[in-house]
This record gives C-alpha cells, sequence and structure tokens, in this order.
C-alpha cells in the first residue's frame, strides 16, 4: 500500500544474527505506527557493558554501564526521497544489562531486549521519564507496545 509509513529499522551486533532482532524490529515499528510516525530511521545498536559504559560517560558523563542511550539523529538530513524521515536515531543497547535483568527478574532476554529497543524509540517520539508521572506513562505505553506484539508486559513485571 502506498499509505503505508516507510520504517527502516536495522539491527547490529557482532552476532549475525543478532538474538531476537526480528522481535526488535516488530516492537520498533509498533512503537513507530502507534504513534503515527510518517517515517523512521533507526539503528539498534547491540553492545556489551564496557561499550555503552564508554558511550555513558562520554556523551552523558555518567559512570559505569546502563540498560539503554538513545541518540537522535535528525538533524534536517535528506532520505533518499529528499525528506528528512520523522524519526531518525540509534538505540544503544547493552546485552550483558539486558541478559542480567531478564535472569533476575524471570523472564526472556528477548522481551527484555525489546523494552529496552522501545523505550530508546519513545524517546526518539519525545518521551521524557525525568519525573515520576512521566515515566508512569511511558513504562505502561511500553508495556502496552510488547504486548501488542505478542511479548510480555515487562515493565509491570518489575512491580514485584
Amino acid at each position: 500500500m502506498d499509505d503505508e509509513p516507510s520504517y527502516d529499522i536495522s539491527v547490529s551486533h557482532d552476532d549475525d544474527p543478532a538474538p531476537g532482532e526480528q522481535s526488535l524490529k516488530e516492537a520498533v515499528a509498533a512503537a513507530l505506527r502507534r504513534h503515527d510516525a510518517a517515517s523512521a530511521r533507526i539503528n539498534i545498536a547491540l553492545v556489551d557493558d564496557a561499550t555503552i559504559a564508554a558511550l555513558n560517560e562520554k556523551h552523558l558523563q555518567h559512570t559505569g554501564p546502563t540498560d539503554v542511550l538513545t541518540f537522535d539523529l535528525n538533524d534536517g538530513e535528506s532520505g533518499p526521497d529528499g525528506a528528512a524521515p520523522a524519526v531518525d536515531g540509534e538505540i544503544v543497547v547493552s546485552t550483558e544489562t539486558a541478559a542480567r535483568e531478564a535472569r533476575d527478574r524471570g523472564h526472556d532476554l528477548g522481551a527484555e531486549l525489546a523494552l529496552y529497543a522501545v523505550h530508546g524509540t519513545l524517546h526518539l517520539l519525545g518521551y521524557d521519564d525525568k519525573d515520576e508521572s512521566d515515566a508512569a506513562r511511558m513504562h505502561r505505553v511500553e508495556d502496552e507496545i510488547l504486548s501488542s506484539v505478542g511479548l510480555s508486559a515487562v515493565y509491570a513485571s518489575r512491580a514485584t
């Protein structure tokens, strides 16, 4: 269909194929569709704790690894059709942090990775989680998106 949104979602990882690559793409696309993004170009980089810790220090001046970092790349650069994508970004996810969290919480690694990818996508779509009410709203939407693609509501499981 010609009115379908154009989403270019890629996953980069040292392993080929990346773990849960299709689920990550589906979850990100679901977040974009939910928010009526006309187009998007998003790369999800799956990295280890050392890599994400270095990025965290360099870009946010925070020490140590984190679960996900989001970089908004939408600087008005033209895409192949001459128009900039509505959403353009890089989402960096720590697979080691995801594995620890999934194991500690007793759920699937793929669902944890998808949670981080959706979280990053929501940041690219303008969500903020700096205060408690915004964070609660963002986590509710994350769980709704994950459920919509057949994954469990990962964030809700953290409350226990």
